[in-house]
């Protein structure tokens, strides 16, 4: 249950009843009545701006709307106390047995707590790394990727029907480098001497296997031959060999794409004139010149019609070229007829995740997903900044296998899955962030994973010498979820109690922004309230979770761990991270 949810619900029902007895006027709109925790939480659990976003249509003051909503949710079951602050903020204390109450829902529900409605099903498309196929996966692509498959995690458990895909970028100039770079290691497979690998090719050692498959299965066929011969199967077979790469490097973070979209499909289909005529006929394509870049005429600049798409209309700072000079598809172009096969094939509300370096990207993509949809549909542009990387505060070099930077291989290897995808989290995706190879495998509070996955492995620490005390107890949710939850009255188990119950609002209100960093940050909290517990225990043995001697407490207080270690877990499981039961 969403408590927020619920108490605004009771809140509206209030309201309505006042209306009804004459207190409030009739007819007033309660769509902007909010009822969220109190910013600070010395005020109470839940706060209501209702009087002060009603006072206007009813003509009154806020503090006597306060007053009359405040003294009619003072009757209601659950509430202890409501006061009215400032120009007319009400603030309810709920009894302590609503919140005990919820340690038998959470263990009841299991890992589906925390599981909303919110998107009602609602078709959503999550297109993320889309990484170029032309080398291994290397750490530029990481943060997108953890990014993009929480997101699409986070958007199911909050009700949505996601599909997960990757854009493959097999139609552009690169992808004819990719394959004389591979033609190069065919050759040097087959004996020849190839020198260094020329200037604008891709020196990566991970192509030299490529090419040895290629000398094992066509011989010396391709040895001096003319490069119309050789390279279209070979940027076939080269593509080919990067996807089963790339494929297998996000297998080892724990991400399988459902969808694999090409973009030389898209291109040999006609899709993309398709969709250019689709606008045309709309009166959104035209022929046009377009001005010099930000006012300026740069030497090589020169005024020539162009086909342009109208993308000032919904938005963007100007229109956008839809043909290069030498007639062929600009890369918008293709972009638009991506995004509109996507809406037809039932994906309205769609989002891309890309790198910071596509800023200059985003309207002309809204644009386009609105135009293509009749305003129906919508993208949304999420972009991830750069890691940093870093050994004991020192930058960390490049990798001599990728030839470029370090590899998502690599950095999987050394610090494991769960490290890697939770740091990647712990910023929001619009900021910067630092992973010190030395500081993300510290055992310490101040490295979030170990902090988090240690209290999960603490409560089951706790559940298995409980086995060992009371054998005869019944350890399952629903043995433990009718333990007399009365007896967890110490603040800091309500504290805890009130952080677990703020799990389902929280999957609701990070779904809504697009933000799974908010997971992992409450995650945090979470433990931190967790392990004060269990400290307050060593100091006060009467605070323990096991209590020999008092067997209705600790069945209680079990109740309560094995609740921590389900909304743990399920917070990990949206992230991608394991809950592990013991550290080592």
């Amino acid at each position: 249950m969403n408590i927020f949810n619920h108490f605004k619900d009771i809140v509206n029902v209030t309201i309505e009843e006042l209306s009804q007895a004459g207190e409030l006027p009739e007819g007033l709109d309660l769509g902007a009545v909010s009822v969220e925790p109190p910013r600070d939480p010395g005020h109470g659990d839940i706060s209501t701006n209702a009087a002060m976003v009603l006072a206007k249509a009813a003509a009154m003051n806020p503090r006597d709307i306060a007053e009359k909503i405040a003294g009619a949710l003072r009757d209601v079951a659950d509430v202890a106390s409501v006061d009215v602050a400032g120009p007319g903020f009400i603030n309810l204390r709920l009894d302590d047995s609503f919140w005990q109450a919820r340690v038998a829902e959470i263990l009841l529900d299991g890992l589906g707590y925390g599981d909303s409605d919110l998107g009602g099903g609602e078709a959503v498309n999550v297109e993320y790394v889309s990484a170029n196929p032309t080398g291994p996966m290397h750490v530029g692509h990481v943060r997108g990727a953890v990014f993009g498959d929480a997101l699409a995690s986070l958007l199911a458990k909050a009700g949505y029907d996601v599909a997960r895909e990757y854009y493959i970028n097999d139609a552009g100039a690169q992808i004819d480098v990719l394959a004389r770079s591979v033609y190069l290691r065919y050759q040097q497979a087959l004996g020849i001497d190839i020198g260094d690998i020329p200037e604008g090719f891709y020196p990566g050692d991970y192509l030299i296997p490529v090419g040895e498959a290629l000398a094992k299965e066509q011989g010396d066929a391709w040895l001096d031959q003319p490069e119309e011969v050789w390279l279209k199967p070979v940027r076939l077979a080269a593509t080919e060999a990067m996807m089963r790469m790339i494929r297998e490097d996000l297998h080892m973070l724990g991400i399988d794409h459902e969808v694999f979209f090409s973009e030389s499909d898209l291109v040999a289909s006609g899709r993309i004139d398709q969709a250019i005529e689709m606008l045309r006929a709309k009166g959104l394509v035209y022929e046009g010149v377009l001005e010099p870049p930000k006012g300026q005429k740069p030497d090589d600049w020169e005024p020539r019609p162009q086909t342009l798409f109208r993308s000032t209309e919904f938005g963007d700072d100007v229109d956008r070229p839809l043909r290069k000079s030498d007639g062929s598809h600009t890369y918008f172009a293709a972009d638009i007829a991506y995004h509109y096969d996507k809406a037809k094939r039932g994906f309205l509300r769609q989002i891309d995740v890309l790198g910071a370096d596509h800023v200059g990207y985003v309207k002309r993509l809204e644009a386009a997903a609105r135009a293509a949809t009749d305003g129906k549909g919508q993208v949304d542009v999420r972009l991830c900044q750069l890691v940093r990387l870093y050994r004991n505060g020192k930058p960390v070099k490049m990798s001599k296998r990728a030839g470029t930077m370090v590899t998502l291989k690599e950095l999987v290897e050394e610090v494991g899955k769960d490290v890697v995808r939770f740091i990647m989290l712990t910023r929001k995706n619009e900021a910067p962030l630092d992973f010190d190879f030395t500081k993300v495998v510290e055992q310490s509070r101040d490295n979030p994973v170990f902090y988090v996955q240690y209290a999960h492995a603490r409560a089951h620490s706790a559940l298995r010498k409980a086995r060992e005390s009371f054998p005869d107890m019944n350890f399952s949710s629903v043995g433990l979820a009718e333990a007399d939850m009365s007896l967890l009255t110490d603040p800091a188990e309500v504290a805890l109690i009130k952080a677990m119950a703020g799990w389902p609002r929280m999957v609701e209100t990070a779904a809504e922004a697009h933000e799974p960093h908010r997971i992992a940050f409450y995650l945090y909290d979470l433990a931190a309230e967790f392990h004060t517990l269990w400290n307050k225990g060593n100091d006060d043995l009467s605070l323990r979770f096991i209590i020999e001697s008092d067997a209705e407490r600790t069945h209680a207080r079990l109740a309560m761990v094995l609740a921590l270690a389900t909304v743990i877990r399920s917070g990990l499981e949206v992230l991608g991270v394991d809950a592990v039961e013991e550290m080592h």
